[in-house]
């Protein structure tokens, strides 16, 4: 708060007291004046002068009394008036203050009270008229459409606040359009990428039945070669078909039929189902499991089918390592399966971009592996709407694909 300083001469005390003084310095001569002037009617021998009666009547202090408290208000109203006509332009500011007109400057002079107050009403005023316009500037940029405007640190009053509040407003408006773009911009990509991946299946499939249509094969086993691979591709169009399914039903927030169940009770189940194809490739899985609870409420059909591809990712792409690790441990509050193989690494710039959609690997494009580029983004999609997480890491020692879910309390166990 602004401290006042002004001389004890200005101050509002004293100029009340200087205005009673004069008031009554201006009555006594006043009354003084009449006093002599009744003294010279009184040798004037006219009994019906009003003035004679009252004195000879009432007597002259009693009339002076009067005289007095009649003409003090007149002498008193005149002596006032330059401190009236302050507070009638302090009022006359607050009314345009009132009224919005933050321009409007109160001109009190002098080095008092009444001065003091209209310095700091016009400094207020001049804050005020400042912030708002750098509120109005700030709505004008959002209204077209600038929502990385910020309207500059205003003050800590009510209008800062506003201010604050407009600032969080258009950033938050940002951030939702940027979204609503993001995701403007992931549904064309997944139509195109869906486009060319059905696309080249497709294609075949119709140059080989083209080739059968119009009889241009030379026997029955190059018919039937041709055959064999339009199926192949049509069972491989299937697959992109119900794997693009899978992950839209998921992404689109799908029912959870929630049990609690035990983690490594079930990959290990998983992994005995895999035996012959992991006796195909030639490789063996190998599960380590360190001290602690594993149970987790958990949708298990969904969580199958998410560990499904990290297991048949890992035999795809490293069975030339042999083994497949799966480490189940404790971290802090969350529980974590490590899965592990030995191939050959994936490229340190490709690592980010393996979890999402229709991403493949250079190498994995390949007819003999065939992958549809949807496996590792269902199976992060699987993992993130049961509360859990997936990253991965690779060297030339080792790929390794890490899921992590958060411990349940105990006492949220025991409620359950």
């Amino acid at each position: 708060m602004r401290k006042i300083r002004y001389s004890w001469r200005y101050t509002i005390r004293w100029r009340l007291l200087l205005i009673i003084l004069s008031s009554l310095g201006l009555t006594a001569v006043t009354i003084l004046v009449g006093y002599f002037l009744t003294e010279m009617l009184v040798q004037i021998p006219v009994a019906n002068i009003p003035f004679v009666w009252i004195i000879e009547n009432y007597g002259s202090n009693r009339a002076m009394i009067v005289a007095g408290t009649v003409i003090f208000p007149f002498a008193f109203f005149p002596a006032s008036a330059f401190l009236v006509q302050d507070l009638q332009k302090l009022d006359a500011g607050l009314q345009e203050i009132a009224n919005g007109r933050f321009e409007h400057q109160a001109a009190v002079k002098g080095k008092n009270e009444l001065s003091a107050i209209a310095d700091s009403m016009n400094k207020l005023s001049v804050e005020w008229d400042h912030e708002l316009r750098e509120i109005t500037r700030g709505l004008e940029e959002i209204a077209k459409g600038n929502f990385n405007y910020q309207i500059p640190k205003v003050s800590g009053s009510r209008l800062g606040e506003v201010a604050f509040s407009i600032n969080r407003m258009s950033g938050q408006l940002k951030s939702s359009i940027d979204e609503e773009r993001r995701a403007e911009k992931t549904k064309n990509d997944l139509i195109t990428g869906v486009s060319h991946d059905l696309r080249t299946p497709l294609t075949s499939i119709l140059g080989f039945l083209e080739v059968i249509e119009e009889d241009r094969y030379q026997d029955e086993t190059e018919l039937r070669y041709y055959v064999n691979i339009a199926y192949e591709k049509s069972l491989a169009l299937r697959k992109l078909i119900d794997q693009l399914f899978e992950y839209t039903r998921i992404n689109n927030g799908i029912p959870l039929d929630l049990s609690e169940l035990d983690l490594v009770g079930l990959i290990r189940q998983l992994v005995e189902e895999f035996v012959p194809v992991l006796e195909q490739a030639g490789m063996e899985c190998r599960l380590n499991v360190h001290e602690g609870d594993f149970t987790m409420l958990a949708d298990g059909g969904l969580l199958v089918r998410g560990y499904e591809n990290l297991l048949s990712n890992a035999i795809r792409y490293g069975h030339t390592g042999k083994y497949i690790d799966i480490d189940f441990f404790i971290d802090g509050k969350e529980m974590v399966v490590r899965l592990q193989n030995y191939g050959e690494p994936i490229p340190e710039l490709e690592l980010p971009f393996i979890f999402d959609r229709f991403y493949r690997v250079e190498r994995s494009r390949s007819k003999e592996t065939g992958g549809t580029g949807l496996g590792l983004a269902i199976t992060k999609s699987i993992l993130e709407i049961q509360g859990g997480s997936i990253n991965a890491q690779s060297s030339k020692k080792a790929t390794s694909f890490e899921t992590r879910f958060p411990i349940r309390e105990k006492a949220e166990t025991a409620a359950e």
